[in-house]
Formats: structure tokens, C-alpha cells, sequence
């Protein structure tokens, strides 16, 4: 078994008894050290800075004792996902309702619209133009499109 595979397994329940869900875990060469990112999100809200270092620290005395990290030093990195990461599961478009997201199907063209609800499989996506349901397995990409200055009750 990898470090990352070895790693997830033995993080994922510490991180969900801390309320959290363990998207990623990433280990990066980094000269004479690794860079250890583990990436937590929560299902319906985004966490904040001191819920992230409560996290940060349970999962350092974690790792420090852990063996299988061997002598290499590293450093650990607790993050969110930035809001670039594509929407790839329903919990990912659930926790986006009201926000504005730029869909890449597999077919047709790109169109831009707004999350009205979301299930497991597909999502209600609400454009000036219609109303449309977009099933996950038609995506190719979805991702957040960042708003300054949105107008309440607007559809774009």
C-alpha cells in the first residue's frame, strides 16, 4: 500500500469524529522532506480558520507518531479546497445551492447558471434563460464561478 492510501485510512475516521469529511490527502517530494496536504471539507458549510487548526493539531500528534512516515521529515499542511475544485459529488453541488457554476458537459456547449437544488445524481440549474436538470454523469466539469457583486434573487 502507497503512503497516501496507508495515510487516508488511518485519517478518515479522526477527521469525521471531528465533524469533517477527508477529501484529499496528497504527499509532495520536497528536497530533503514531504509536504503531507490533507484536504477536510464539511458536508453543508465550509469550515472555519479555528475548526481547521483544532483539525491541523489532532492530526499532527497523529503523524508524529505514526511510523510508517519514517525518519524523512515533513511538513503538514491542513487545508479546505480552494474554490477552483471542480464539483464532482452530489454533496459537493448541495453544499453550492445559490451559487452561480460553469458546467462543461461531455456533450453540447458550456453554459453558465445557478445551483437551485441538487441531489445524489443530478442538480436543478436555473439560467435566465430556463430551468434544466443537469445529471452529474453528463458533466465533464462543473466549477464555481466567484461573483463581486451579485444582485439578491438574481439568476446570474
Amino acid at each position: 500500500m502507497s503512503l497516501v492510501t496507508n495515510l487516508t485510512e488511518l485519517l478518515t475516521p479522526v477527521v469525521e469524529r471531528a465533524g469533517f469529511v477527508l477529501e484529499e490527502v496528497i504527499v509532495t517530494p520536497a528536497g530533503k522532506r514531504r509536504i503531507v496536504s490533507v484536504v477536510i471539507d464539511r458536508e453543508d458549510s465550509n469550515p472555519s480558520l479555528d475548526e481547521v487548526t483544532v483539525v491541523s493539531k489532532t492530526v499532527s500528534t497523529i503523524l508524529d507518531s505514526y511510523s510508517q512516515m519514517g525518519d524523512l521529515p515533513f511538513t503538514l499542511e491542513v487545508t479546505t479546497p480552494g474554490v477552483d475544485r471542480p464539483l464532482t459529488l452530489g454533496r459537493h453541488w448541495r453544499k453550492n445551492i445559490g451559487r452561480l457554476v460553469k458546467i462543461t458537459p461531455f456533450e453540447g456547449e458550456k453554459f453558465i447558471g445557478r445551483i437551485k437544488s441538487a441531489s445524489t445524481e443530478s442538480a436543478i440549474i436555473e439560467s435566465l434563460e430556463s430551468e434544466s436538470t443537469v445529471n452529474y454523469s453528463d458533466v465533464k466539469r462543473a466549477q464555481i464561478e466567484i461573483e463581486f457583486n451579485r444582485r439578491e434573487g438574481s439568476a446570474r
